[in-house]
């Protein structure tokens, strides 16, 4: 029998509820959506976490008592050195992000893991905010002089004083000649200070290409690929890394896997992409793929770095015609218009150091779902982002993908596969291999 909302959370905004009838049934919507029910971990904390508060229990929910009861650590365990709490509670957070970022969910009751806290908030679905126009009306002309606003004494001009005029005639011409010789002088001068205005020099491709978001008044998001969090917790008791094994004989997956929080590919994409919007002091912040929310990603412009690392650059490009899929112990680049498998992949189990060559997506679309425009640089590995990346800021490469595109390539979305020869860890120049423009 359910008990009485009484122990919910204190109501932050009117969009609070408060039912636990209807929160137990939108949780077990989540529980049988994929995003969940393919899982043992991420289920039982979600569920576990909006349970407890139902029950009044919120202020127990700290990463030891969940740790104990959820995944049965005993309760003398470090949690520093065990982090199956924070790690599962960062996947909750992504895979609700993407759950209501799917417009089919838009009208149900929201369910969130606030960062820094393991106590669920329940609200309702957000709704569009009206902003009231304000008409400004001029006065009218005939307006009565008893409005105080038209009663403003404005001083009355007085007569400039007028030069007496020359008496005689000679004095006419000297004073004729005088103005002729002080108004040559004069232009003279005004010729010699007066340069004509330089003519403003046409925009680059770069600056064209970045125009959506350099004109952007809202900050530009950039989100990141997360390697060390695109192990499934469902398996990490029985995933053991190589670590000790020389680099050479280190499997692909395994190097994305030891990579650290960001690929050094990501971060170098990062830095040199964003200076498009530095040098035009243009805001910009940088979140993990697991911390940004739909909330933040409507905000304003958004570069997705990374592919399978980056949960938001799988689901954005599921809509467009090249994207990534993993299949039969291969990561590939597919084309969803062509009925042939394409050849852009790589296996999983190939020893990194004998990676000759890499794939790459980059796009420069509007999202609909989203409302913002998106750019995209996503590798199969790290060498492909890092050469996908290079398109974006160097102005030989992008001038030899926009070469393929049509003229008024600046009004359509844009998508292109690139490919990469990888020489001893680090990528050569991007070559472009196909692209669609719509």
């Amino acid at each position: 029998m359910p008990l009485a909302p009484k122990s919910l959370p204190d109501v932050e905004h009117p969009g609070t509820i408060s039912d636990p009838l209807v929160i137990r049934e939108q949780l077990h919507r989540l529980l049988a959506h994929p995003l969940f029910a393919n899982s043992k971990r991420y289920p039982a904390l979600l569920a576990y976490t909006v349970e407890e508060t139902l029950k009044g229990n919120a202020a127990e929910l700290k990463e030891r008592s969940i740790g104990v009861e959820v995944f049965g650590r005993v309760p003398t365990y470090d949690a520093n050195a065990d982090p199956v709490v924070r790690i599962t509670a960062g996947e909750v957070r992504k895979r609700l992000s993407l759950y209501y970022y799917d417009s089919t969910h838009s009208g149900e009751v929201v369910i969130e893991l606030p960062l820094g806290t393991y106590v669920p908030v329940f609200r309702q679905p957000d709704s569009p905010v009206e902003t009231p126009v304000v008409e400004i009306q001029d006065p009218e002309p005939d307006a009565p002089k008893s409005d105080p606003m038209m009663q403003i004494a404005l001083p009355v001009p007085t007569a400039m004083p007028q030069p007496a005029p020359p008496k005689t005639a000679r004095g006419r011409w000297l004073l004729t000649g005088a103005l002729v010789i002080a108004g040559c002088v004069a232009g003279v001068f005004v010729g010699m200070a007066v340069k004509p205005a330089p003519v403003p020099e046409p925009p680059s491709n770069t600056d064209r290409f970045w125009e959506p978001f350099t004109s952007s008044l809202n900050p530009t998001t950039f989100c990141l690929g997360e390697p060390a969090k695109n192990i499934d917790m469902d398996s990490i008791d029985s995933f053991e890394a190589p670590v000790n094994l020389p680099a050479d004989s280190q499997k692909l997956y395994v190097r994305l896997h030891l990579a650290g929080l960001f690929a050094l590919a990501d971060v170098t994409t990062l830095t040199r992409t964003a200076a498009a919007l530095e040098v035009r002091h243009k805001a910009f912040r940088v979140v993990p793929a697991s911390e940004a929310s739909f909330a933040q990603l409507r905000e304003g412009p958004i570069v997705l770095i990374g592919a399978f690392d980056n949960i938001w650059t799988l689901r954005v490009t599921q809509k467009l015609r090249f994207g990534f899929e993993s299949k039969d112990g291969v990561a590939l680049i597919v084309d969803r218009k062509s009925q042939k498998e394409t050849t852009w992949a790589t296996a999983w189990d190939l020893p990194y150091q004998k990676l000759s060559r890499d794939y790459a997506i980059v796009a420069r679309i509007h999202d609909s779902t989203t409302g913002q425009p998106v750019i995209i640089a996503a590798g199969i590995s790290e060498e492909g982002t890092e050469a996908a990346g290079e398109i974006l800021y160097n102005p030989v490469y992008l001038n030899s993908l926009l070469a393929k595109a049509p003229l008024d390539w600046e009004k359509k979305n844009m998508e292109a596969v690139i490919e990469t020869q990888v020489i001893e860890g680090h990528s050569g120049p991007p070559n472009i291999l196909a692209v669609e423009t719509w």
